[in-house]
This record gives C-alpha cells, structure tokens and sequence, in this order.
C-alpha cells in the first residue's frame, strides 16, 4: 500500500477508518524513530481497517517559539514524509507550526487532529510528550482526553542505541556537522543525504580534468563539515560513484560561502538544472589550501583513488 502525505488538516478524514496515531518531529527519521513506526505499524496490524499515521510538523517547533535555538534539520520536510512512506507508514500529516496550533488548549488539539481529523483508535507517545499551548498537555492528559473521545494511549520511546551511545537527533547532527560520517550512518542507519539542483560553477573542475556538478546553496538536507568525500550521486533514478569537495576552496581564494561540488565518476553526464541526491558515504581528508592548481589536480587524483577503493569502483587501468 502506497503511502500518503497530506499537509494541514484540510480534506480530512479522508474515510471512516479508524487511525492508529503518533506524533512528533521525527528529524532524520534515524533508527529510533523506525523503532517507533514499527511499533505503530504493528498497532494498526492489531486494529481492524486502521491506518497508520505519522503527525509532524512543517518546522521545529523552536523556529517559531525560540528562533535563536532552533537546531538545523536534518532533513526538510520533503525528505522527512519521503523517508516515513518509505518506512511503511499509511498516512503522514504535516502540520503547519503556526501561532495558532501553538496556542491551542490540550483539549482543542485532541479534539481537532486526533478526533475530528484524524479519528484514533490509538495514540502512541513517549514518556515526555508534552502538547498543547505552553506544553500543557502531559500523557496523563492525553489519557484522560483518550477516555472522553474513545481511544487508548499507549507509550513508545525512540531510545535506541549505538555502540553504548543514545540515537537522537542532537547527536546525529554534530556527527555530522564534525564529519563522523560512520557514527552519523550508524545512528541514522543510513549514509547523510543531502538534495539540491545543479547550478554553474567556475568550471575549473573541467579545466583540471574533474569536471564537477556545484549544487545550489539552499541545499535540502544538513551538509557536513568542510572536506573531501566519498559519495554516491543519484540522478533520476541512475547511481554514480562521485568524489565530493566541501567548502569555499582555497586555493582559489575567490568562494565567499560553503558550495558543494561532486565529480561523478567513470561518466560524462550533463547535471546543469537537474536535481540530485548525494548519499556521504566516507571522509577522505580535510579542505586544504594548495600552493598551485596542479598541486590541487594532482591531490585530487589521489583523492579518486581513495574514493574508488572506498566505493568499490574499478581503478582506473581496470575500468
């Protein structure tokens, strides 16, 4: 069955069906969070004609109540309701994180999302939901509104944990953010992606034999920190190995801002105004000044090397 993404509450119920429901930010989708949808699924199985159903939000919450705080996404939303289809679940329903659902009551929320909306059989939450205006609602709320409206609350933790580290989302984004590409993937139980359309570059790429794709700065996704990497790049449904530069280049002296450029390998493909997904498989070294553009070609040669064993890929001579 095809997940949907529906956002804001407008069209629905979309049927009769009872919904079996959970409710949360869900950034990175890591393998917390896929402890917690399978918990869910298996709650629907359990449920005669029930959906499954994801409520997430069009933001962090901290954007609107505590801009100065607000944590960089892992993913955007786009990413985020793919990769919660893609986990199986039914129906995922964004929400609009505005003044007014801020502002809602305990009781206006149940009453509009989870009755009206969205009508739950179930609703599963951690130990530390806290919903409604100010955080007012507690699971005991929740539970006590469950015995009004006719459906029972039952408690799922995301806490999961990796070589003796708790998943979360914190943690995951200063992996990142420091390249800790293997504790990240760990966590999230996937290589970081980001997604961005292919913009013109300098073009110096192509004139030291490296032609690169220069993504668009407002890339979907956290980029990691500044560096070389080992990468798949995915266009419309075709795989690439790539050797990926982080950074403002160096050598050059002439990138005011951070830019992302992949080199596919082994393939001559035209990416300009084309969308494509990298996955960051490995680091390979730091972003380096070098004395000359030779001197950069020359590392970069020996970069591909370390990506093609990185990545499986013929060596050169083989290919």
């Amino acid at each position: 069955m095809t997940g949907r993404v529906v956002h804001g509450l407008s069209g629905l119920p979309l049927d009769a069906r009872p919904s079996v429901v959970t409710i949360g930010k869900f950034d990175g989708v890591h393998r917390g969070h896929r402890a917690v949808i399978a918990t869910l699924l298996e709650g629907a199985a359990a449920h005669p004609d029930a959906r499954s159903v994801v409520v997430t939000f069009d933001r962090h919450p901290a954007e609107l109540l505590a801009p100065d705080r607000a944590p960089t996404p892992l993913l955007s939303v786009a990413q985020k309701t793919e990769a919660l289809v893609e986990a199986g679940v039914e129906l995922v329903v964004v929400l609009p994180f505005t003044a007014e659902l801020a502002a809602l009551a305990p009781a206006q929320f149940v009453q509009q999302v989870l009755v009206d909306a969205l009508g739950s059989a179930e609703v599963l939450v951690g130990s530390d939901f806290r919903f409604g205006a100010r955080g007012a609602g507690t699971v005991a709320t929740l539970r006590e509104l469950g015995e009004q409206h006719g459906f029972v609350v039952g408690l799922v933790d995301d806490v999961c944990e990796v070589d003796g580290r708790r998943v979360s989302s914190t943690s995951i984004r200063q992996a990142i953010e420091a390249g800790r590409l293997e504790e990240a993937t760990a966590a999230l139980g996937r290589a970081p992606r980001i997604r961005s359309l292919v913009v013109p570059g300098y073009q110096r790429g192509r004139e030291m034999g490296y032609p690169t794709a220069n993504l668009a700065h407002d890339a979907e996704g956290l980029i990691p920190a500044d560096g070389v990497y080992a990468c798949w790049l995915s266009v419309e449904g075709e795989r690439y190995g790539a050797a990926v530069s982080v950074g403002n280049n160096p050598t050059f002296g002439d990138v005011p801002e951070k830019t992302v450029e992949a080199h596919a390998i082994d393939v001559v493909v035209d990416l300009y105004g084309r969308t494509v997904e990298l996955e960051f498989v490995a680091y390979i070294r730091g972003m380096q000044k070098f004395p000359s553009a030779d001197a950069l070609a020359d590392q970069m040669g020996r970069d591909e090397l370390e990506i093609r064993s990185v990545l499986g890929l013929p060596l050169p001579d083989a290919a």
